[in-house]
Order: C-alpha cells, then sequence, then structure tokens
C-alpha cells in the first residue's frame, strides 16, 4: 500500500498477483520487440555524425531501417535537434518561471491577471506545456493560467530514477507547487488535465480535494476504470503497458526512425500541413529528442498502472454518497478517440457525486488541439459561469449500463441548457460550429 496523502481518500496498489503477471507480460512483449527490431536490422545500426551540413542544420543518420552502403547511397538524415523552435520560447503565451519544489525544478508558463483565480494545466504524453497554446490566451481572460511543465517533462527536471515517479511523490510535489502559487483551502484552484496530466489531475482531486473547486479530465478516465478499458487497437494499449516496464528499451524503441512515435500521435497535425502545426510537432520533437527526455515521460507509467483509488469506507463504499468525490467533474472526450473507450468514462461517473460527461464530435484524443473553439468554449461556460446549474447524477448501481446513459445524458442536457450558446441545445454531441 502506497502512503497516504490527504485525509479523505487513499491510494493503493494492486495485488500482487496483477502486479507479476504485468512484469510477465512486459518480458513477452520486450523480447518480441527485440527480435522483431533485429530482424530489421534496427538496434545493430549504428547512429553517427556524417559532417554535413544543409543550412544552418547539422545532420545525422536517422532512419536504423535504411540499408546503408558503401557509397552512402541509402542513408537517411534528420536535423540535430539543439535548438528550440520559437514556440517554446516565446512570450506570447505568458511568462516562462521556474520553482524548485523538494529539489525538483518545475517550468512553467503563467498569464492572466496574478491576482486572479488559478487555472492549472496538465498536459498529456507525449507533451509538454505548448500543448495547451489553443486554451492560455482564452482561459487568461478570465484565470491566472499555469502551463506547467511535469516532472520528467519538458524544461522541467528528469530524475531517472523510477521510484521518483510514484503516486505519492507526483502528487505532494504538485501540491506544494501549488500552495508555493498561493492555493488553499479558502483560495481554491481549478485543474483541466488531458490524458497523463488528467490521470494525474485525477490523484490529485482525489488526495487533495479541499484545494480544487472544479475538475475537467480530456481523454482520461477515473483511475479505477482507465487501465480496464485500454482498446486493443490503440497505440499505447496494455502490450505497450507492459512494455513500458522494462528498463531502457522503450526509450530506445521511442527514439527509431526521427521519432516516429511523435507522428503517430499528433497526426491531427501532420495532416494538415500547416505551418504552425508542424512547427509543434517540430516542437515535441526537440522535446524528446534525447534518451533522457523518454526515461522521465516512461517512468509514469512504470508507476502509474499500479495504483488505484481507495475511498475511506471499505464496505460497499460506493453506494454512499459521501464516499464519492465532492469536486465537480467535467469529463470531455472525442468520439473518434481510438484510445480510451465511452464506456469507461460513464463508468468513472460512479466515483464522483456531480459530473458532466461531454462528446465532442470530429475529434480523437486532443479534442483541445482538433476542436480548440469547441472545447474553449465548454471550458468558459464550465469554469466561469459559477451560477450554472449542475445536476446531480442519479447513483443507480442496481440498474444497467442503458439506465446510467440515460441519467448521464438527461444531466449533461439539463447543463447544456443553462449555457450561454457556448454548446448546442439538444442531446448530440459538441459539434464545431459551420462558420
Amino acid at each position: 500500500m502506497a502512503a497516504v496523502v490527504g485525509d479523505r481518500d487513499n491510494v493503493v496498489s494492486i495485488s500482487a498477483a496483477e502486479s507479476l503477471k504485468m512484469f510477465a507480460l512486459s518480458v513477452v512483449w520486450g523480447s518480441w520487440i527485440v527480435v522483431k527490431n533485429t530482424a530489421v536490422k534496427a538496434i545493430s545500426s549504428p547512429l553517427w555524425s556524417i559532417g554535413a551540413a544543409c543550412g544552418n542544420n547539422r545532420y545525422v543518420v536517422a532512419d536504423e531501417n535504411a540499408p546503408i552502403d558503401t557509397r552512402g547511397k541509402a542513408i537517411r538524415l534528420t536535423p540535430v535537434r539543439d535548438r528550440p523552435p520559437p514556440c517554446l520560447s516565446t512570450t506570447v503565451y505568458g511568462t516562462h518561471s521556474y520553482v524548485k519544489v523538494k529539489g525538483v525544478k518545475l517550468h512553467y508558463v503563467e498569464c492572466g491577471d496574478p491576482n486572479g483565480s488559478i487555472v492549472l494545466l496538465l498536459h498529456g504524453f507525449p507533451s509538454c506545456w505548448i500543448s495547451w497554446h489553443h486554451q492560455i490566451p482564452t482561459l487568461s481572460k478570465y484565470f491566472r493560467v499555469i502551463a506547467v511543465d511535469l516532472k520528467g517533462f519538458g524544461d522541467s527536471d528528469k530524475p531517472s530514477s523510477r521510484k521518483s515517479y510514484r503516486v505519492e511523490n507526483l502528487v505532494n510535489e504538485l501540491a506544494i507547487f501549488l500552495s508555493m502559487l498561493g492555493v488553499n483551502g479558502r483560495n481554491k484552484c481549478q485543474v483541466v488535465g488531458h490524458d497523463l496530466g488528467a490521470l494525474l489531475g485525477w490523484y490529485l482531486v482525489h488526495l487533495w480535494p479541499n484545494c480544487v473547486s472544479k475538475f475537467v479530465a480530456i481523454s482520461c478516465p477515473h483511475p479505477n476504470v482507465y487501465w480496464e478499458y485500454l482498446p486493443s487497437s490503440s497505440f499505447f494499449n496494455r502490450n505497450w503497458i507492459c512494455f513500458s516496464q522494462l528498463p531502457y528499451l522503450p526509450e530506445m524503441d521511442a527514439l527509431r526512425s526521427d521519432l516516429k512515435i511523435i507522428n503517430q500521435c499528433y497526426q491531427h497535425l501532420s495532416k494538415n500541413k500547416k505551418k504552425d502545426d508542424l512547427s509543434y510537432i517540430d516542437a515535441y520533437k526537440y522535446t524528446f529528442s534525447r534518451t533522457e527526455d523518454w526515461t522521465g515521460a516512461i517512468n509514469y507509467f512504470r508507476n502509474l498502472p499500479f495504483y488505484r483509488i481507495e475511498t475511506r469506507s471499505n464496505n460497499n463504499s460506493l453506494k454512499k454518497e459521501e464516499d464519492m468525490l465532492q469536486v465537480p467533474c467535467l469529463l470531455i472526450i472525442g468520439n473518434k478517440d481510438a484510445s480510451v473507450q465511452t464506456e469507461s468514462f460513464i463508468r468513472s461517473t460512479e466515483f464522483l457525486k456531480t459530473s458532466t460527461l461531454r462528446i465532442i464530435n470530429d475529434a480523437s484524443h486532443f479534442p483541445h488541439q482538433e476542436q480548440p473553439k469547441v472545447v474553449n468554449d465548454l471550458l468558459i461556460s464550465y469554469l466561469v459561469h459559477e451560477k450554472v446549474v449542475e445536476k446531480v447524477l442519479s447513483q443507480q448501481y442496481c440498474c444497467g449500463l442503458v439506465e446510467r446513459m440515460k441519467d448521464i445524458v438527461s444531466s449533461t442536457v439539463q447543463y447544456g441548457n443553462t449555457l450561454k450558446g457556448s454548446m448546442q441545445r439538444n442531446i448530440l454531441p459538441i459539434t464545431a460550429n459551420s462558420s
């Protein structure tokens, strides 16, 4: 059992049998990756600088799969990413600041009224603070926005030790970080997380509920159901989670083929072929261009799958309203998201006293980037307008999934009817305006 953080809920580890099963599968999948990569000469092909240049860029051999002959005709090149793209260092999105929390340096971008209430933005994987470039300008009109690089990402410190990324360490550091910004029981913040950042946010609001007034989880269900509903078709499926338990090999695989993994994650940016979108892909590739850039990030997946949230009551706790999470939660999912299942979001409401589920049309795993205006309108409506009528979902655990879906849709419709022109006033998923 992990250390208790806070006095409401507790973090507990999964059973020893489940842990052993995961480690056994990690060996199986790791062996398969080694055999596959060896077969295509991916691991044994060296990377070396060839002394060539084009413009201001230096180039190295990057594609380990490309055969290399004596004349070098088959060598494929990629630029050495030793300078950050302008979008990472610009002050357009706010002031870049650093703070040390328990010896760990955290980088964050701050924008908006320094005396305003705080909205903390927690990015996903593989990403950094720039993931929120569509949201920062809009939210900063109403809030003091803090977009942080999570530990192990971006310009924040990247401890290599696996234990540095245990849930209790991550949550305690975030709580201290917030307290340094002025957040406490009287001055609460609002937390918006995407993917891995939302997963961490779930633990934060469970363990420190007195410091958070509202929580928004984008593309990430509750941790107690997250791992159970990983789609097999997703790139980051259960097999990848098992594979990530191995040391070094996942990092080496992520660096292959000029960071092909980044292209796979951000297909919605590359398919547009817009200069701005492509510059953000460059930013992500710069952020994850070294082995140590992946070690910290993957260490989250070497820890979080082994933990769940346990409420104070052990006897039918989900049936006791007082044992549910009291912080109001907004759950957002894209209707084309192949990385999570809608059912997992429905199941997530079992742990929440007050919740609203919204489905974004024409969006996959990055709705805040794919449909930024729709998501921004939704965030402003949910976070800014305090008099929004939020219906507490009826917790009828004896009924089936269909009945729970009816409750959620009914609640969402009632909530949507109170929003000031930012959402459709019907039971359909949210769509982008045709204009």
